[in-house]
């Protein structure tokens, strides 16, 4: 579904991304992990096409995406979540869950994808009609989450989506992205800093450090917390 290819990308002279190679198969859930600095949200930019690459290919749906217009991009099924949830503050949650659906003309369509997301985060329904810039932090990211759903991707990229949030709402939202993947079969691209509680979720994770892939695997081919641990800090086991 989506395939990138030696990608090179960064600011100014400085290179965040030094060949990136990286692969995100239909109905998969995609770990991007790493330290700060290792280059996980240039590359999530970069793929959206808020960023343009020094280099590589990007491609979707077998279609190079490259220079292509972040809105283009959302049309065709590739959304972006990201870090800091960017929701409307001073709006309503249903005034933010319009806006996800308001490119779309099927409006009895948009109503209907409307009560789903309010039946995946049961907060947002009892806080439908509250402002969003009230919400708790966790429940923020559950909107952000649910208007980016409206837009009828195929694949959505969330940028830190445990960032700020208690261990019990991270483990509340991680839960509602599975069970979006598995309901809807929606494909996930997660960029995380922490390597806590991913294998449970994950299909395939890569760990990315100074602008570089040290680890490409199948969470089967991991085995365990300790050697996903091992590859994020680049120590072997005595």
């Amino acid at each position: 579904m989506l395939k990138v290819e030696g990608l090179r990308a960064g600011y100014g002279r400085l290179t965040a991304l030094g060949g990136i190679d990286l692969a995100v198969g239909k109905g998969e859930i995609v770990f991007v992990v790493g330290p700060n600095g290792a280059g996980k949200s240039t590359l999530l930019k970069t793929i959206s096409g808020l960023q343009a690459p020094f280099g590589g290919t990007i491609t979707f749906n077998g279609k190079s995406i490259v220079g292509r217009a972040p809105e283009q991009l959302c049309r065709e099924g590739l959304v972006l979540v990201p870090e800091g949830r960017s929701i409307f503050r001073t709006l309503s949650v249903e005034e933010n869950l319009a806006l996800g659906g308001m490119g779309r003309g099927d409006r009895a369509g948009v109503q209907r994808d409307v009560e789903g997301v309010l039946d995946t985060f049961p907060v947002l329904r009892a806080r439908y009609k509250g402002i969003a810039g009230h919400l708790s932090g966790g429940e923020q990211q559950q909107l952000a989450i649910a208007r980016a759903i409206l837009q009828q991707p195929s694949l959505i990229m969330i940028d830190e989506p445990s960032l700020g949030l208690a261990p019990l709402i991270i483990d509340q939202v991680y839960e509602s992205l599975r069970q979006l993947n598995k309901e809807s079969g929606l494909t996930l691209l997660i960029v995380e800093q922490s390597t806590a509680r991913i294998l449970d979720l994950a299909t395939h994770i890569y760990i990315l450090r100074n602008g570089q892939v040290v680890l490409n695997a199948r969470v089967d081919e991991i085995g365990s917390d300790e050697a996903l641990e091992q590859a994020y800090f680049g120590y072997t086991a005595a």
